[in-house]
């Protein structure tokens, strides 16, 4: 069977899967499955393009990180042929343990199991499908491997992935402030004693990236909107989940009336390996499908909540920079108790608060390093002359708070 097959992607055009090992693993289940998860959770509900997935993502991903390879070796960094196959392969494998919807299942139907976590269960499992075949894969994803600039590249704070979504969810949602110019980002990379550097001459075009990813954070992924909504899908899920515990049939999928029937989480996770199994089998399929039929669920406020969000009559989501006192948010729900005739409980599934934070630089964390023409390596806030790169490592903190409109605007009455 020929195994060498080129991909059409629409942001970089034909990506090459480079050996047969790398088909074999995109073709194994866990990374198909990616095909049914969306890359950016509920963020269609605002940028209607929005509707890539997460194996588009691994697939790109890749791709940026064979050229950042090929790149180094041109600038004479030894690299094996199995260094190659293993870091393509952790890069493939970087978002497996991802649930449906991003991060919904984490808070909801498997509480305190992260998909970090998860990828990490899954990846061993695949390396013993293939006799061991992703060891040095695995050594790299978990920065074990004496030579840490294969890590570096693909997870951190100018890593494949980070280029890749940033291009990607650009591409797909519309936003061009979050165009980079990975082309050249890449051309620049080089090592100095085995880290990861950046020559001098890109330093402008990584100072854009954290800009666009600043920018994009505020205005795709941290958009009010996208949190109301996915803060939505949460509660659902509570409620399915809180309803099942209590004996109530709910219409499921098998893969989702597991998680429904099951208190499971970081504790017992891992004690039956049903609930990995299981977890396999669950995407965004199972949890839409399940949305879609509870909005005529006899439970009012699973009903309520599902129509709403199967409608896009989302929930109103304010953003400031101060937190919400109690007083505020105790007006809001006696309002909105009122107007629904809710009681004390139900009250808390309309009405929530939330801490949203953001910083496009983390400086205490795998350092973005600049080459220069001299050959000494410095930080970028230390080589660059950007005024507002500091500001940029500056972790912001805003403030959200979400109602039914209904109620008009209790926190500007009076």
């Amino acid at each position: 069977m020929n195994k060498k097959k080129i991909i059409n992607d629409p942001v970089y055009g034909f990506v090459s899967i480079p050996s047969a090992f790398i088909f074999d693993l995109i073709q194994h289940p866990f990374i198909q499955r990616l095909r049914y998860i969306k890359q950016v959770s509920m963020t269609h509900l605002v940028y209607p393009g929005a509707l890539h997935t997460r194996f588009q993502h691994v697939i790109g991903a890749m791709h940026l990180t064979s050229l950042a390879l090929d790149t180094l070796r041109s600038k004479e960094v030894e690299i094996s042929a199995d260094e190659e196959e293993a870091t393509l392969a952790a890069i493939l494998l970087h978002d497996v343990g991802h649930g449906p919807f991003s991060h919904s299942l984490e808070h909801t139907l498997v509480e305190g199991v992260s998909h970090e976590m998860i990828s990490a269960w899954l990846m061993d499992k695949i390396n013993d499908e293939f006799h061991g075949r992703l060891r040095l894969a695995i050594t790299i994803f978990n920065n074990k491997y004496h030579r840490p600039f294969f890590h570096q590249l693909i997870s951190g704070q100018l890593d494949t992935d980070r280029m890749d979504y940033l291009n990607r969810d650009s591409f797909f949602t519309g936003v061009s402030e979050g165009v980079i110019s990975f082309d050249r980002i890449i051309k620049m990379l080089n090592v100095k004693d085995d880290n990861l550097v950046v020559e001098v001459k890109g330093i402008y075009s990584v100072e854009k990236f954290l800009i666009a990813r600043r920018l994009m954070y505020w205005q795709v992924y941290l958009h009010k909107t996208v949190i109301g909504a996915e803060q939505m899908l949460i509660k659902i899920l509570y409620r399915a989940k809180e309803l099942s515990m209590q004996g109530q049939e709910m219409f499921a999928t098998q893969a989702l009336r597991h998680f429904l029937k099951n208190k499971i989480d970081s504790h017992n996770f891992l004690d039956n390996p049903d609930h990995l199994l299981w977890f396999t089998r669950l995407d965004d399929t199972d949890i839409m499908s399940a949305v879609k039929d509870w909005v005529y669920a006899d439970d009012r406020i699973l009903r309520m909540l599902c129509k709403r969000l199967m409608n896009r009559d989302l929930l109103r989501t304010e953003l400031r920079n101060v937190p919400y006192s109690d007083a505020e948010v105790s007006r809001v729900k006696e309002m909105v108790r009122h107007y629904f005739e809710l009681d004390d409980r139900e009250v808390d599934y309309f009405v929530f608060v939330q801490t949203i934070q953001n910083s496009a630089y983390d400086i205490r964390y795998n350092n973005i390093k600049i080459l220069n023409k001299m050959g000494s390596v410095q930080d970028i806030t230390e080589a660059s002359d950007l005024s507002n790169l500091e500001a940029l490592a500056r972790r912001v903190e805003k403030f959200a708070i979400s109602y039914p409109k209904e109620i008009g605007f209790p926190l500007y009455e009076g």
